[in-house]
């Protein structure tokens, strides 16, 4: 049996240091907790399930509270649907033309004298426009009547030496060739007395053209020759342009699918209201009626052209300007409307949201109901089925909507709705006076 030696002093000391550097390294590899005391890491580890299972309590609790309290209101806007007339129109775009215009052109050669009417000013029929120099057809009528009043004595002359042939020839003085040669001067000079006569008029009549006067009501254009040019009858421009806008037409087009419901209408001999409306639609510039149909189809864009017809008292229509032109069809009477912007479309088809109130339920609820759409026009809409007059529909809000959910109407919209659910909107000419509700 073999005894171990005990190691010199000087190395069991290096031993012992290198066992505590290990043992120190091993501690710091180990987790912060294991290096705690038993009786510490006891106490964390009740801290964290206290924390847990309250995490868990506070949780349950809560998700029991929001089952119980159900979906959150949804604000939203309503507006009642209400009885009343609705309009049917047919849109075309169309083109504001004169009623008449006319380029007025000198009949006669002349230096032009003067041009006593304003540009831009209103003339009526008759007012005098423009003047030519009338000293040569003054002198050429003064040539004719004086040549027509020297024939005139000529015939009569002749006249009387045909009676005193006549009386000789029966006393058997003359030979009767005498008098029939009497009887033939008579006749030339009345011819040529005819003749002078056509003369003098002709000559009036270029008098007349010399003075030029507006064959028309209207308003006249810019001057297009100034005085003391000479103006010829074959000049291609004209002196000036007037244009009749009082009354004053619109041609506009419709599409061919339209024709046949317009031409029972306006065979029947209804007048058919026409309103015409600035670029944008924003307001209204005149209305008048329809006034006849072209006769045929444009093959290239499928339309038929329309002219309508309008006082233009207030003068806000003006020639080539552009307008969009609506034709009032029918006005369909006692229709369910409501606003356009409550009609919601999905996979199902057209629907919108009607809010409800019921005794059992706190707060009002919204609930989907399919309808059936009529005619949209503007902001409005006629229901066929589905809505009844009276009941609100959702306007603002729908987006955020489910079936049933409760909702929560703002105290102005709920004024607005009490107030106007029993009344039918109003009507002007079988236009729908149509009311905006603040959202």
């Amino acid at each position: 049996m073999k005894t171990e030696l005990p190691l010199p002093e000087r190395t069991r000391k290096p031993a012992k240091q290198a066992l505590e550097q290990i043992v120190r390294m091993k501690n710091l590899v180990r987790p912060w907790w294991q290096r705690q005391p038993v009786s510490k890491r006891w106490g964390l580890a009740a801290i964290v399930l206290v924390v847990f299972f309250g995490w868990r309590f506070l949780s349950s609790k809560s998700g029991h509270t929001k089952k119980a309290r159900g979906p959150a209101a949804v604000p939203v806007a309503v507006a009642p649907a209400v009885r009343g007339d609705m309009p049917v129109y047919l849109d075309g775009l169309g083109s504001v033309t004169a009623y008449y215009t006319d380029t007025v052109h000198t009949r006669v050669d002349g230096q032009l004298m003067s041009v006593p009417v304003r540009e831009g000013q209103f003339v009526h029929a008759g007012d005098l426009l423009a003047e030519i120099d009338p000293r040569p057809f003054q002198a050429v009528l003064d040539q004719a009547a004086g040549q027509l009043a020297r024939d005139q004595a000529q015939l009569a002359n002749a006249r009387v030496d045909l009676e005193r042939y006549k009386g000789l020839l029966a006393q058997d003085a003359i030979p009767k060739q005498q008098l029939d040669t009497q009887v033939a001067t008579v006749g030339q000079l009345e011819g040529t007395v005819k003749a002078d006569e056509a003369t003098v008029e002709a000559a009036k009549l270029n008098v007349t053209y010399s003075h030029i006067t507006s064959p028309i009501n209207g308003r006249v254009g810019l001057r297009l020759v100034d005085p003391g040019n000479m103006v010829h009858a074959t000049d291609a421009n004209g002196l000036l342009v007037i244009a009749q806008l009082q009354p004053i037409t619109v041609v506009f087009a419709l599409p061919e699918d339209s024709i046949p419901r317009l031409m029972q209408k306006f065979h029947s001999g209804m007048t058919l209201a026409v309103e015409a409306y600035n670029r944008d639609k924003t307001q209204k510039l005149a209305t008048g009626r329809l006034q006849t149909v072209d006769n045929q189809i444009d093959p290239n864009t499928g339309t038929l052209k329309l002219k309508a017809v309008f006082d233009n008292n207030e003068n806000t229509l003006f020639p080539n300007q552009f307008v969009n032109a609506r034709l009032l069809l029918e006005t369909r009477q006692n229709q369910v409307i409501i606003p356009s912007v409550a009609i919601q479309r999905g996979s199902q088809g057209a629907f919108v949201y009607v809010v409800t109130t019921s005794t059992s339920a706190a707060m009002p609820t919204a609930s989907l109901r399919p309808v059936t759409v009529g005619l949209i026009e503007g902001n409005n809409a006629s229901i066929d089925s589905g809505v009844q007059a009276g009941d609100s529909v959702v306007i603002d809000g729908a987006d955020k909507l489910q079936d049933g959910n409760p909702v929560v109407i703002p105290q102005a919209d709920v004024n607005k709705s009490s107030s106007t659910a029993g009344s039918s909107p109003s009507t002007t000419g079988g236009n729908v006076v149509k009311t905006r509700h603040p959202k």
